[in-house]
C-alpha cells in the first residue's frame, strides 16, 4: 500500500478528504466562534478558542451554550 509521507507521520492516501474536511469544519466554527467572542469583547474566550484546536467541540459549545446562537446565518 502506498503512504504519502509527512516527516515521521505517514498517511494512508483514502483518508486525505477525511482529512480535508475535518480542516473546513475546524476553521468554519473557530472562525464563527472567535468572531463572536471578539464582537462581545470576551478576550479569554477568544484566545482559548484561538490557540486549542479540539476539532470544533469547545467552538460549539461556546455558540450554542455560551452565546445560545440560535441559527447559523450567512449574511
Amino acid at each position: 500500500m502506498n503512504y504519502l509521507n509527512f516527516g515521521p507521520m505517514m498517511v494512508s492516501p483514502r483518508y486525505i478528504p477525511l482529512i480535508i474536511v475535518l480542516i473546513i469544519w475546524t476553521f468554519f466554527w473557530k472562525g464563527l466562534a472567535t468572531w463572536h467572542a471578539a464582537s462581545r469583547k470576551e478576550k479569554a474566550w477568544f484566545f482559548l478558542l484561538l490557540i486549542i484546536n479540539t476539532f470544533g467541540i469547545l467552538e460549539l459549545i461556546y455558540l450554542f451554550f455560551v452565546v445560545k446562537v440560535k441559527n447559523v446565518r450567512f449574511e
